[in-house]
């Protein structure tokens, strides 16, 4: 059994900071490495050294622009080469599967989804094998696999609960690596998306960064110091109106109860006895159908305190919403904005919002980029 890690030697603390650097910001000049990592020139190339004969790192001629002169020879830039090693990322929800590969910078180079059939832990393992049969054998450097899942995965291995899926302690990680014979690391849709935009993304470089999810769920990640903040703080039952609809919890307008696509779905066939879609909902609304406005309305404003009451308390660089969800802001963004304002003090600074619909071959992609973080950081700071 291959481990995560085993295509490059381990790495040190200072060698996975300039391998880190370097894969996210990179091509970078050995003076900009240096000055980023606050290293002199003599530790940069004692760390540099074992990086490039391990082919981790090479000594990149696309921009000349970047060199550097010393005694008048110009040294050439580091950087990685993507295409050195593929990863395969999973996302599984309550009725298909869908996979991603990735280049070492998650660039996503091929896609797949099937359908699934049973939740049966075994045969989705299965499932997921024979998902991997074809990126393989087209991709012959794929050096691990990353599965996202809605539910808690608190070892990156066995997923503890994920109510959709029926599961409890599901040595999922385990099941797919002894059928694949490949690295598998397993972890929360959400926390793997976080990671892909914080490390490839639109949290990259920032120091205070939010993800907010909306879809069939809601979802939230926080960034603090670069790092994401592990812990499961947030929930759907922040009341955004409490005026709003009731959840099956009995809390009335909570963010559940007025953001996500089945609360919206259900508000509209309770008012009009029809069962629609979300892009009907949100056409009708665009159209000014009364009913559909209405409900799609009230969804925006409680997204705008919602994204408010973040702001306020966090103070975030930027916020991203994504998911499927986030066609709510096309359709009402000026209810949005309008919240927004409505729940800062008049001299705060300007939200920095990012919004960004999101496919399941995105969170796809978040859990590809987990397998690229461990072969990186290594399996105990993965």
């Amino acid at each position: 059994m291959t481990t995560l890690g085993a295509s490059w030697p381990p790495l040190s603390p200072g060698e996975r900071a300039v391998a880190i650097e370097v894969l996210v910001h990179g091509p970078l000049s050995r003076s900009e490495i240096a000055r980023r990592l606050n290293l002199s020139a003599g530790s940069l190339t004692r760390l540099t050294k074992p990086l490039i004969e391990s082919g981790l790192l090479i000594e990149s001629a696309e921009d000349t622009m970047l060199a550097e002169v010393r005694l008048g020879r110009p040294s050439q830039p580091l950087d990685v080469v993507p295409e050195s090693r593929y990863f395969l990322g999973f996302k599984i929800t309550g009725d298909r599967v869908y996979g991603v590969v990735t280049t070492l910078r998650s660039d996503v180079v091929a896609r797949y989804e099937r359908p699934l059939t049973t939740h049966d832990p075994a045969e989705v393992a299965d499932l997921l094998d024979e998902m991997t049969v074809e990126p393989a054998r087209a991709f012959p450097r794929l050096a691990g696999i990353g599965i996202g899942v809605g539910g808690s995965v608190p070892d990156r291995s066995t997923v503890v609960d994920a109510p959709f899926l029926d599961w409890a302690d599901v040595p999922l990680a385990g099941l797919v690596e002894k059928r694949t014979g490949l690295p598998v690391v397993v972890e929360n849709d959400v926390a793997a998306l976080v990671e892909a935009e914080t490390w490839f993304g639109a949290g990259r470089g920032l120091e205070r960064f939010v993800v907010l999810t909306i879809g069939a769920g809601l979802g939230y990640g926080l960034v603090v110091g670069g790092r994401r903040v592990d812990g499961k703080g947030f929930g759907g039952r922040w009341i955004v109106n409490p005026y709003g609809p009731l959840t099956p919890y009995g809390d009335r307008g909570s963010a559940l109860s007025m953001l996500t696509i089945p609360s919206i779905r259900y508000q509209l066939q309770a008012a009009t006895g029809r069962e629609m879609t979300y892009e009907e909902i949100l056409a009708l609304a665009a159209e000014g159908e009364p009913m559909a406005a209405r409900v799609v309305d009230e969804a925006a404003r409680a997204l705008g305190t919602l994204v408010a009451q973040i702001a306020n308390f966090v103070m975030p660089q930027k916020i991203l919403l994504a998911g499927e969800g986030v066609g709510l802001v096309d359709v009402a963004g000026p209810a949005v904005e309008d919240a927004i304002l409505a729940n800062r003090h008049p001299q705060a600074d300007p939200v920095n919002l990012e919004t960004r619909v999101s496919d399941f071959h995105d969170w796809a992609r978040g859990a590809a980029v987990l397998a690229i973080q461990v072969l990186v950081l290594g399996a105990a700071e993965g």
